[in-house]
C-alpha cells in the first residue's frame, strides 16, 4: 500500500512538473464540449501573446487575490460558507490556481474525493509553477464561451482579432463571460453582462497594474503602509 502510494505521488508530481513546460493537451471540459458541439474552439497562445489586459481582468474578476496567496483564499472561503447556508443561490470561493487545478487535471463532480484531489493539485501547481505559468495555462484552457475554450478563440471569434491586440473592455467582457460560459455570450452580451463588465473594468482600474512585478510591489508596500497607519 505504502509503495503504491509513493508511486502515486511521484506520478501527480511529474505530471504537474511536465505541464509547466507544455501545453495540457485536453481536459475534461473540452472532452464534453466535442462529445455535445462535435468540436471545439481552442488556440493555445503563451502569456506573451496575450494582451496584459486580459489576465488583469481575470485576476479582478475572479480572484483578486491571486499574487498574495497560495492557492486558497480562506477568508473567500468563509464568505462563501455563510452565503451558502442561508441562500438557495450557492457561491464559490475557487481561486484561479484552484481552478487549474480542476479544470487540467480532474473530471467535474462535487464528491469529497475529487475536493481532495483539487487541494492536492492546487499545492502542486503552487508549489511547482510559477504564477506567470498559472495564469498562462487558466487563460488557454478556461470555458469563454459555448464550444470555445482560451481567449484567444473568443478574442477571435467576437472580436475578429487576436488576445494580443484585446482593450481593456474587450478582456472584461470575456472575464466577465467565466462564471457561466455557455449561459453567458461575449459576443452578444445582455444588459446584466454590460454592467458585469463595467464592474470588472473598474475593479482593474482600482487594482492597478499588477501584472507588473515591480508595480505589483510597489502596490503591496503601499498596501501596507496604510494598514499600519490604521493601526497607528
Amino acid at each position: 500500500m505504502a509503495h503504491a502510494s509513493c508511486w502515486a505521488l511521484l506520478i501527480c508530481v511529474l505530471w504537474v512538473l511536465l505541464l509547466r513546460l507544455v501545453p495540457p493537451p485536453v481536459t475534461w471540459a473540452m472532452a464534453e464540449q466535442v462529445r455535445e458541439q462535435g468540436e471545439v474552439e481552442r488556440t493555445w497562445k503563451p502569456l506573451s501573446a496575450i494582451s496584459r489586459h486580459m489576465p488583469l481582468a481575470v485576476i479582478a474578476a475572479e480572484d483578486q487575490l491571486f499574487f498574495a496567496h497560495n492557492g486558497f483564499d480562506i477568508e473567500a472561503m468563509r464568505k462563501a460558507i455563510r452565503h451558502n447556508e442561508h441562500s438557495n443561490r450557492k457561491r464559490g470561493a475557487s481561486t484561479i490556481s484552484q481552478q487549474v487545478a480542476k479544470n487540467v487535471f480532474l473530471w467535474p463532480g462535487r464528491t469529497f474525493l475529487r475536493k481532495g484531489l483539487e487541494a492536492w493539485f492546487t499545492l502542486l501547481v503552487e508549489g511547482l509553477w510559477s504564477k506567470e505559468r498559472i495564469l498562462e495555462v487558466y487563460l488557454n484552457v478556461a470555458e469563454t464561451g459555448k464550444g470555445r475554450f482560451g481567449v484567444e478563440a473568443t478574442a477571435q471569434r467576437c472580436f475578429h482579432r487576436s488576445a494580443a491586440k484585446l482593450t481593456a473592455p474587450q478582456a472584461a467582457l470575456i472575464a466577465a463571460v467565466l462564471p457561466a460560459p455557455r449561459r453567458f455570450n461575449a459576443c452578444a452580451p445582455s444588459a446584466y453582462m454590460r454592467k458585469r463588465q463595467a464592474w470588472v473594468q473598474r475593479q482593474m482600474v482600482q487594482l492597478g497594474d499588477l501584472i507588473d512585478p515591480v508595480e505589483r510591489e510597489r502596490l503591496r508596500k503601499e498596501q501596507d503602509r496604510r494598514g499600519f497607519r490604521r493601526k497607528h
